[in-house]
């Protein structure tokens, strides 16, 4: 609706507009002049009659509205093979994020906070993943470690004192050295933090704290063990930039 009464121009030009919603979207004001031969100055004084600050904010709307009323344009193009990988990538990242527990968000903050250092245990290609945490929480103030090897891994945990933090990156949570860390970090009632995509995984007995994301069952190289990463990618990253905001590392202006 109006905010003020439209002129026999401004109001062809808003019928212009609302007509051609595609169209200008992508039409700079110059161009939207001269496609309904108005002025520049009718086009923002249309805008700001209804309700708009000027011609650019109406755009950002109409955009905003096109992404709301659409799926990814990139899904029209693509034939049904490379569809269904780009739509499986969405499932595992929605899925995941419908599976998280702001209990278990906020929980892990504190056990963070009162860790006086935090180690971080990952093998194979979850590495990445636990280098960055580690990177991270260095940044803010917290005293971290990374482990990879499988022998340190194990002689790390029968070393590491309770007000520690272990944290487990592992996508299948079934890892040997990895459960077998656990197993020693929950006899001494060291607090865990698990990163995984197996609800019955065997770490999870062992772990104080769970995070648990969805995996999808295609996998497009079957003969090695190179599954998606991404559940584990969203949720770390969830952990460590709630932590920055509870920390105040991040101070938001």
């Amino acid at each position: 609706m109006p905010t003020k009464e439209l002129s026999s121009t401004e109001l062809h030009l808003w019928n212009i507009v609302e007509n051609n919603p595609n169209k200008i979207a992508n039409m700079s004001i110059v161009k939207l002049s001269q496609f309904a031969s108005v002025s520049t100055a009718t086009i923002v004084r249309t805008m700001q009659k209804m309700g708009y600050s000027g011609y650019t904010s109406y755009r950002e709307a109409l955009k905003l509205k096109s992404k709301a009323n659409s799926t990814f344009s990139v899904l029209n193009d693509a034939d049904d093979k490379i569809r269904s990988v780009i739509t499986k990538n969405e499932i595992e990242m929605n899925n995941t994020l419908h599976n998280l527990s702001y209990s278990t968000i906020e929980d892990s903050i504190s056990l963070t906070k009162q860790a006086k250092i935090v180690y971080v245990f990952a093998r194979g290609l979850s590495e990445s993943i636990a280098s960055e945490i580690m990177v991270k929480l260095q940044l803010t103030g917290k005293y971290c470690e990374f482990h990879s090897d499988p022998n340190i891994i194990k002689t790390i945990a029968r070393k590491i004192k309770p007000d520690a933090l272990a944290i487990f990156i592992t996508l299948n949570g079934e890892t040997e050295e990895l459960v077998a860390a656990a197993k020693i970090l929950e006899k001494n009632d060291i607090p865990i933090l698990t990163f995984t995509t197996n609800s019955s995984a065997g770490i999870i007995p062992f772990s104080t704290l769970t995070f648990i994301g969805y995996q999808s069952k295609t996998n497009y190289f079957p003969e090695y063990e190179v599954r998606s990463r991404l559940p584990l990618q969203i949720m770390t990253r969830i952990f460590c930039d709630a932590y920055s905001v509870r920390s105040d590392f991040y101070k938001h202006k």
